[in-house]
């Protein structure tokens, strides 16, 4: 029976890595790829949503950090809690309980702070949301940020790192949008410039989101080596934050990745989206009307996300 377990629990689990935000290009494949999830789903949790199991749990599972599936269908287990207040960074909405990652993510925010401070009128960085306890769904809000590989970083430049509990809840970031997001506004700074780039730099990020118009702002600035651009990747909103998506550890092997970005730099396709948000298309008549998502459940998910719910 253990070994009959074991071998159940080591069956690649397959999930959809991209979240709510596939990539612009139709020549990049954006199908969701298929979970395989071969550990039955206990009857308390079934017909369950998915959301309501994991965001009942209040803290990690007793069990070795790994992320199981993609960023829109997955957990994870052994999840690290970022400190709520470190040298260079403060996790913000601590209500929220979403200051939970695999250890690679809570390196990077820590490094990635650090190099924050070191620009001028940054005292490190705001941390938003990563993931809850053990990943998955969340109650509200994002779609992905389930595999403990997801970060948002707040716009907003930190001026001092001793905000009490309750002005992490009230603080609010700014925006660095105008015109929609066609244009960044007079709240861009050099700094901002900077953090991303080396966000993109580190060989752990798979990709950065962020509005349109900062990506051809980050185009125009950069006039030596342009090949990190293409971690940038415009989407909707991402202009109180700018969202990091880590590529799956080494050794991972039940984590899935996303495709990678297209070829090239991608400040083309970065200037076709400000076109757009300026001067629209009209609508295609032919086009099929969205269909309303559908909540998750355990059998959605990749199958070792049972045993981290079970997990003490």
């Amino acid at each position: 029976m253990v070994r009959k377990l074991a071998l159940i629990l080591t069956v690649l689990a397959l999930a959809s890595c991209g979240d709510a935000t596939p990539e612009r290009k139709k020549n990049v494949s954006t199908a969701p790829k298929t979970v395989i999830s071969s550990l039955s789903v206990p009857a308390s949790m079934q017909g369950v949503m998915a959301k309501t199991l994991f965001g009942a749990k209040a803290s990690a599972s007793s069990q070795s950090a790994e992320p199981f599936g993609g960023y829109s269908k997955g957990c994870i287990a052994g999840a690290e809690q970022l400190p709520e207040t470190g040298p260079t960074w403060q996790a913000m909405r601590l209500s929220r309980n979403r200051n939970w990652a695999h250890p690679t993510t809570i390196d990077y925010v820590k490094k990635l702070s650090a190099f924050a401070a070191t620009q001028p009128g940054w005292a490190g960085l705001y941390v938003g949301d990563m993931s809850q306890p053990r990943g998955g769904p969340m109650l509200t809000g994002h779609r992905s940020h389930q595999s403990g590989l997801d970060i948002d970083v707040w716009m907003l430049p930190p001026k001092r790192l001793n905000l009490s509990a309750a002005e992490r809840e009230s603080l609010s970031s700014i925006s660095l949008r105008r015109a929609k997001g066609a244009y960044v506004n007079d709240n861009w700074s050099r700094q901002h410039f900077e953090i991303m780039k080396a966000a993109a730099k580190d060989p752990r990020t798979s990709r950065i989101f962020v509005f349109p118009g900062a990506k051809v702002k980050m185009c125009d600035m950069e006039k030596g080596d342009k090949s990190w651009l293409r971690k940038i990747r415009p989407w909707w909103g991402h202009h109180y934050h700018f969202h990091v998506r880590l590529n799956c550890p080494p050794g991972a092997r039940n984590c899935v990745d996303q495709d990678p970005p297209p070829a090239g730099d991608g400040c083309d396709d970065a200037r076709q989206w400000v076109r757009d948000i300026l001067d629209p298309p009209p609508p295609d008549p032919n086009a099929p009307k969205p269909k309303p998502r559908r909540e998750l459940t355990m059998a959605d998910l990749p199958g070792q996300c049972v045993a981290v719910l079970q997990s003490q």
